[in-house]
């Protein structure tokens, strides 16, 4: 698998409605690769600079941070450290931070925001003028491009000061219309760099390009306008697609997290979420996803049991035959074991006679496994049934699954979380880090109880959207960015 590295540059203070009037040539051809969107600063932040990078570098909001102001004084960043210190100190990997304003590197001010990345280059603006912030931000990019070209950093933050000290001089007119188009092609000078590695072949590389707030048309900020509360983040990489549809600050540091794979502790309590994160596995539900056996099941069901009702079909899919037999059974009058073992063998029968996979299926377990992700089937169908549709598929050249979990083969199956957490396991995968795709309600409520993200593709029975579940109709023309950012 390719090496993975995450290029963050902040670019203070630049207005949306500006960048969209200008020709900015790299930072339009980021947005070209992924998307470029509007990230609105939270209510309850101030639109100044210490409070909106500490939330972008942090993952947390101003409550948890508490960065109020450009004096950071009373802060709790040793408690959420920003992403170069947190993922150098749990993890050991390089990263790197290249600055020139003082409360992001110094002890001044209440400062540093970034505590202890595995290495910096600070150099400070002569004065605070335009002139030297140019002159700052240029020995930064020179500075920064040499590291991002021959160091290993997995994680890097570079910071651009110039267009916000110009909007203060001059407010956004002509003067500021330059610097921004200066700092675009110093953005151009730090992907460069990142082209020219010996090793760039081999990696994969996360861009992220986000600004802190905007300005007054006289050049100020720290008030509630909308100019001043529209910051923007652009972004590209593997995975990333069009924008979703909300981004928030925080969601910058979980997102660097994600493009290194790496899954957050819960005790971090990160207020952000990434918008694309490769899955550790994709755990595939069976019928009714990946075959078309529920209508099989459910002629099955109503064979057996002719004085079903067709409010209580939906109540059998996605369970076991046990389960189903025990729900049929006042129905009928047979006996749970005695029914389970008909529906059992008029099931396995159709199945093998008539199943056959879905639109989609195929490509789908080909596109994951060009991807190269782990992959696990995870059905409420016994192990004949399961070991049918192993051979149907096989037979139709879909790859190998690296594990499957039939019925019976955990203490409790579906909708109980036992089956995917036993599917999470033999992967050596954190459910929280799977996606699960799923038919019915009741493998959502399985899936989900185990931690998955869900990618719902709804059968018989309706399936809402939730928080990590993202609802699709049907797997035809499903991609690796819909993977990426399904259930998130």
């Amino acid at each position: 698998m390719p090496a993975r590295r995450v290029l963050v540059v902040g670019v203070d203070g630049v207005r949306l409605d500006t960048l969209r009037r200008l020709t900015t040539p790299h930072l339009d051809a980021l947005a070209a690769g992924g998307f470029l969107t509007p990230v609105e600063v939270d209510e309850s932040t101030p639109t100044m600079s210490g409070p909106c990078w500490a939330t972008v570098v942090t993952g947390v909001e101003v409550a948890k941070h508490g960065v109020w102001s450009n004096d950071f004084s009373g802060h709790r960043l040793d408690v959420f450290p920003d992403f170069a210190t947190r993922l150098d100190h749990h993890d050991h990997r390089r990263t790197f931070v290249a600055a020139g304003w003082r409360p992001l590197m110094q002890a001044r001010d209440g400062g540093p925001l970034f505590r202890a990345p595995s290495g910096t280059v600070y150099i400070a603006p002569r004065a605070d003028t335009p002139e030297a912030w140019e002159e700052c931000d240029e020995r930064i990019t020179e500075a920064a491009a040499r590291v991002l070209a021959e160091d290993d950093a997995e994680a890097s933050f570079v910071y651009l000061g110039a267009p916000d000290e110009t909007a203060h001089f001059h407010g956004c007119a002509e003067a500021y219309e330059d610097a921004v188009r200066r700092a675009d092609a110093r953005l151009g000078r730090l992907l460069a760099a990142v082209r020219s590695r010996p090793s760039f072949t081999g990696e994969e590389w996360t861009y992220l390009v986000v600004t802190d707030h905007g300005h007054t048309d006289a050049g100020g900020h720290g008030g509630r306008s909308a100019a001043e509360r529209t910051a923007w983040l652009a972004a590209a990489g593997p995975g990333i697609g069009p924008a979703p549809a909300r981004v928030r600050h925080a969601d910058v540091a979980a997102q660097v997290y994600a493009a290194l794979g790496r899954h957050p502790d819960r005790h971090w309590t990160l207020d952000g979420r990434p918008f694309a994160a490769r899955p550790d596995a994709v755990l595939l539900d069976m019928d009714g996803t990946l075959v078309d056996t529920e209508s099989l099941w459910l002629r099955t069901v109503r064979e057996t049991a002719p004085a079903i009702g067709t409010d209580d079909l939906a109540s059998v899919l996605g369970r076991s035959t046990a389960d189903t037999a025990a729900f049929l059974h006042p129905l009928t009058g047979t006996g749970p074991g005695a029914l389970a073992a008909e529906l059992e063998s008029r099931f396995l029968d159709a199945v093998r006679r008539e199943a056959g996979p879905l639109p989609g299926a195929l490509e789908l377990l080909d596109l994951l496994g060009e991807a190269g992700l782990a992959t696990a089937l995870v059905s409420a169908s016994a192990r004949p049934v399961v070991d049918a549709v192993l051979k149907t598929l096989a037979a139709q050249g879909a790859p190998a699954f690296g594990t499957t979990v039939a019925a019976g083969e955990t203490r409790r199956t579906k909708p109980a979380a036992d089956p995917y957490l036993a599917a999470a396991r033999a992967l050596g995968a954190d459910p929280a880090a799977c996606l699960a795709v799923e038919d019915s309600p009741t493998g959502v409520a399985a899936a989900e109880a185990a931690g998955c993200r869900v990618l719902a593709v709804p059968s018989y029975a309706p399936i809402g959207p939730a928080a990590r579940r993202t609802v699709r109709h049907g797997l035809p023309d499903l991609t690796v960015e819909d993977l990426w950012a399904a259930g998130l």
